[in-house]
This record gives structure tokens, sequence and C-alpha cells, in this order.
């Protein structure tokens, strides 16, 4: 038998293992998970509470006949709006695949899902950052079509410099 993959919506009881994919995912992007500050408790509030920000898709595989499922992987999204386009868009907050069963296809069919989740809700767009040494990933999204916005520069305020923002008095 070839392994199967399952994918499936994350669900509250899901906590634990979407934190330990974005433990994971830290480690894969050279941090510790003690860089994390997501907390199970922030997730189950954030994701499953009275205003969910965001969704999660677990990926799960079957190596062979008999075997327990595994889960495998994840991706966390959320909608954005594009006023150019005037309709939302899809925004791929994080995508992670176990080493172990990274030639089994599972990010490309996390990608696919999403794709087809965002065609569903009518999204404009569909987008996604990588870091720049990230070269396998980079190739990997190339290959499917993605095209890098290079003239666009994220740009951040977290911590205490979005706490000093917010306290700016407005005259």
């Amino acid at each position: 038998m070839a392994p199967s993959v399952r994918l499936a919506p994350a669900t509250e009881a899901d906590c634990g293992l979407i934190l330990w994919f974005i433990q994971q995912l830290a480690i894969y992007e050279k941090a510790t998970p003690d860089q994390v500050p997501a907390t199970e408790s922030l997730l189950r509030s954030n994701l499953f509470g009275a205003h969910p920000y965001a969704q999660v898709i677990i990926a799960y595989v079957t190596l062979a006949a008999g075997e327990e499922e595994k889960p495998a992987g994840f991706a966390l999204y959320f909608y954005n709006f594009s006023s150019w386009e005037g309709r939302p868009g899809l925004y791929l907050e994080d995508l992670f695949v176990c080493p172990e069963y990274r030639s089994l296809g599972i990010g490309k069919r996390l990608l696919v899902q999403l794709a087809q989740v965002a065609k569903d809700r009518q999204c404009g767009r569909f987008e996604w950052v990588v870091l720049d040494w990230n070269e396998p990933s980079i190739q990997f999204y190339l290959g499917l079509g993605a095209k890098q916005m290079k003239e666009w520069i994220i740009h951040r305020v977290s911590g205490p410099a979005l706490d000093k923002l917010a306290k700016e008095k407005i005259m």
C-alpha cells in the first residue's frame, strides 16, 4: 500500500498539536521552541473562540496498511482584503511538513487545498512569505506557479515598538 494522506480542519482538541507544529517550524527557521510565545490557551482562544482569527488544516499520513495514522504537517491561514481587487485574499501564515514526510507530496496537497478554499471563497489572491535563505521552499513554490513579489517589502511593528506606537498622542 502506498502511503495515504488525509487533510482535515483542525478542532479545538488539536491546539497542543498545532503548538507543536509551530515549535517545529521555529526550529526549521533557525529559532528555538522557547522563542515561540504562543500557548495552547492563546491558540484555543484565537483559533476557536468567539472570534476566530485564523484556520488550520492538518495533514495526517498512514504509511502502511494497519499502521496508525500520524500527524504529518499543517497549514495555518486567514483572510485579508485587497482594496485593489475589491475582494478577500487568503494568506498562508504557516506551512510545515515534518521532515520524515516531506517526500510524500503533503506540502503540495496542503497548498492545493488552500487554493481550492481561495477559489471557493472568491478570493482574488493567495499569498504567503518565505524566508530568503529557504531555497528549497522558494524553488518548490516557484514550481507551483507562485510569483515572487520582490518590489514589496514587509514592515512590522511588534513588542515594545507596538506598545509605544499605540500610546502615541495624536494632535
